[in-house]
């Protein structure tokens, strides 16, 4: 009727009424009242009787008191409705109502905390300040219920957090982390269980332009990051790892620190647990170490991040137990994929992460059955590899990459050798580097490679020579009979990589260095003996310069092989680290040191003077007179008199000391006085004709010094009993020296460059 709708529009009848029925315990009179509040007035289309229905729905709630827990739903609904009123003054009218529903009923209405949550999370977003402003009473309100409160349902209200976690708007951004140090704080709620469904969304407010709002988050993830330290047996890490992996590439730095830190934490409080996570993480935080100064903090972390994950690598990962592995499958909870919200709102997907986990079992810290982590090597090495074919990542990144392939081929040597084909092109190519500190890490996996145990395959021995020149970079070599070897009775391996610090891969190795050195010049002329001595550091010496000269022996190309030929001898004769090897070539005592001065002897005939000057080493002096008189019948170039006057200079070294010592015994070394002569008449008049010339007259005449008869004076200073059969050498240098003459008319007759003649 209409004479009870206008009383029930009197917010002091509605009161007085309500009070009546409660008094009479007539429920059904009540409803009826607030049934006609609410449909007749509060949800009206007259704005006046919108306003007059909301605050005769306060007035009913306050006549309540205790007993408008029963009618919560009818009396909340339709004030939430005016939450989307057009206008401000009602949706103010509706927010003050709201509050005093809510102050009298006080913990009945957390059963209805998520709608009042989603319709103040609208207000706090509102344009109006008098709205926002009531809106923040009754926030604080229901925040004072919820803290005081221990029925709080969380499991029911985290669906609607993480939903609204992700907006954009900022003042629902700070409405939302209000919430969260609220509930964060609270001792009964344990909000860290649900961390995984809000972490992406974190992040996400962290970038926020308001100053004030990333610090709220921030000090909110702060505060999580306590807890977890705390408590790190609850924590979800695997279910949070791809979070913080897509996060460490962000471009906001705040962001991108804050998230490197929590990596950090993760990776040292939960161990192997993250193992199958590497290949993501290593994307993350690789780039990361070349930052400059500028992002000093973030290289930092992630540093120790890097630091920290290596160490978790350990032998047992290259052990294959398939029935461990198939267990760890079975008791593998499925891995929680981020959300195409997530990952969108991200601004970057993240595709390197460990996908396909079929490999790796993930398991709960909090499980008191811990079930075994596999290492995902596959990932790991396809992430590494893609870093290193990068030109565009800086010098610290690409180190801290071959550190990692060093610590892998050390820690898991058996899985790593499947990955060896495929790295070794991008490793050698990585000798090109032009840091010097990244040419050594390289230098160190290469050596790795070349000399663990795991590299031993059945495909060992050099190849003919047909291919070890052409084709691209690879590391496959074909196995060869011994009948394809070198005529001069050196088995091809049992020359050089048979010691056991060697391994199959040796020899291949040395077959594509010398591959890298043929097709990149400017390598083997800048770097060329700085990697060669290196090796001799970290393999063994006589193993490379065998092995070496072995395959120049087939060297196809000959102006290399002489160019290679010269730049080894170079490093022979004067690198420190070559000391051991000298001495030993020096007296030819043992049958090892004889078969590498022929090994060595044979390919150094590419180059003549090279070939005295490993005479004049091992001692050869009459050998080494016998090859300078073969010069004569040489073509005589510019380059051959420049190698001959830096011979000259060589011997005044003092490397050469007891050659010069030996000049003082004239009549037991004739030949060494006639090959010093012989070089002389070679020289034109210079400065190293000069030296040489001045350094010869220094030898004592024979006539003036009592010695052996002169029967001993034609003695040669080899070794007796050596079995060296320099007769045959002597042919196989003219043979390799004719080679080279032919190739020289061919290059002249295709109108290619020659070798300057000297004009005399």
């Amino acid at each position: 009727d209409v004479l009870e709708r206008d009383f029930l529009s009197s917010p002091l009848f509605s009161a007085r009424l309500v009070r009546e029925f409660v008094a009479q315990n007539n429920t059904a009179q009540i409803k009826h009242v607030i049934q006609i509040l609410s449909q007749e007035f509060a949800l009206s289309q007259h704005p006046h009787s919108r306003k007059g229905g909301l605050i005769g729905l306060a007035a009913c709630s306050i006549a309540l008191g205790k007993d408008s827990g029963l009618y919560l739903k009818e009396l909340i609904e339709p004030v939430l409705t005016c939450f989307n009123d057009a206008d401000s003054r009602l949706r103010y009218y509706a927010c003050e109502a709201l509050y005093n529903i809510v102050k009298v009923a006080r913990g009945s209405v957390l059963p209805h905390f998520n709608v009042l949550f989603d319709g103040l999370s609208k207000l706090a977003a509102d344009p109006d300040p008098n709205v926002k402003s009531g809106s923040e009473l009754l926030d604080r309100l229901l925040k004072d219920i919820v803290t005081e409160s221990n029925k709080f349902d969380l499991v029911g209200f985290i669906p609607l957090l993480r939903e609204r976690i992700y907006s954009n708007n900022q003042y629902a951004r700070q409405f939302i982390i209000s919430w969260i140090l609220v509930l964060e704080s609270v001792p009964d709620i344990n909000l860290l269980d649900y961390l995984p469904e809000i972490l992406d969304g974190l992040f996400q407010i962290l970038g926020d332009n308001s100053k004030e709002i990333r610090k709220m988050c921030e000090v909110a993830l702060g505060e999580f990051l306590k807890e977890i330290k705390k408590n790190p047996s609850s924590v979800k890490f695997a279910e949070m790892a791809n979070i913080l992996v897509i996060h460490c590439q962000a471009s906001d730095d705040l962001i991108q620190l804050t998230a490197m830190c929590w990596m950090r934490e993760f990776i040292q409080l939960a161990g192997r647990v993250m193992l199958p996570y590497s290949s993501g993480i290593l994307t993350a935080v690789l780039p990361c170490l070349s930052y400059d100064d500028r992002k000093k903090s973030i290289k930092e972390v992630a540093n120790v991040c890097n630091q920290s994950l290596m160490k978790l690598v350990i032998p047992e990962d290259d052990e294959t137990d398939e029935g461990k592995q198939s267990l760890s499958l079975q008791m593998e909870p499925k891995e929680e994929s981020l959300s195409q919200q997530e990952v969108t709102s991200s601004g970057k997907s993240f595709s390197s992460c460990d996908s396909n986990l079929s490999s790796a079992s993930v398991f709960n810290v909090s499980s008191t059955e811990r079930v075994p982590v596999t290492l995902n090597l596959d990932g790991i090495v396809q992430v590494l590899d893609c870093h290193l074919h990068d030109t565009a990542i800086g010098m610290m990144t690409r180190i801290a990459v071959l550190k990692w392939l060093y610590h892998l081929y050390i820690k898991t040597p058996r899985k790593m050798f499947r990955h060896t084909d495929s790295l070794f092109p991008i490793l050698l190519r990585t000798l090109s580097d032009e840091s010097d500190e990244v040419i050594l890490k390289d230098l160190e996996v290469l050596a790795e490679i070349a000399s663990s145990p795991a590299g031993q395959t059945e495909d060992q021995g050099p190849c003919d020579g047909s291919d070890t020149r052409s084709g691209q970079l690879e590391l496959h070599i074909p196995v060869v009979k011994a009948s394809q070897l070198s005529s001069s009775g050196m088995k091809g391996m049992e020359c050089s990589p048979s010691t056991p610090t060697m391994n199959s891969y040796f020899y291949k190795f040395m077959i594509n260095l010398l591959k890298r050195f043929s097709s990149e010049r400017k390598l083997l002329e800048t770097r060329g003996a700085f990697i060669i001595r290196q090796l001799c550091l970290l393999l063994n010496a006589e193993n490379i310069f065998h092995s070496m000269a072995d395959i120049l022996l087939r060297e196809e190309d000959l102006k290399f092989a002489s160019t290679m030929v010269h730049t080894l001898n170079t490093i022979l004769l004067t690198s420190s680290e070559l000391f051991q090897l000298r001495n030993q070539l020096k007296d030819l005592k043992t049958p090892e040191s004889r078969n590498l001065f022929c090994c060595l002897y044979r390919s150094w005939c590419h180059n003549p003077v090279t070939t005295v000057s490993l005479c004049f080493l091992t001692q050869n002096y009459k050998h080494a007179y016998d090859l300078i008189q073969k010069f004569g019948d040489l073509e005589v170039t510019v380059d051959f008199l420049t190698e001959v006057d830096k011979l000259v200079q060589l011997i005044e070294c003092p490397i050469f000391t007891y050659l010069r010592l030996q000049l003082l015994d004239v009549k037991n070394n004739p030949y060494l006085i006639k090959a010093l002569y012989g070089l002389l008449m070679l020289l034109p008049q210079s400065s190293a004709f000069q030296l040489l010339s001045h350094r010869l007259q220094c030898v004592p005449n024979p006539e003036l010094l009592p010695g052996p008869d002169q029967a001993s004076a034609a003695t040669s200073r080899a070794p007796a009993g050596t079995n060296i059969d320099y007769l045959e050498l002597l042919q196989h240098f003219e043979r390799v020296q004719n080679k080279h003459l032919e190739v020289r008319h061919q290059r002249t007759g295709r109108g290619e460059p020659q070798d300057r003649r000297v004009v005399l």
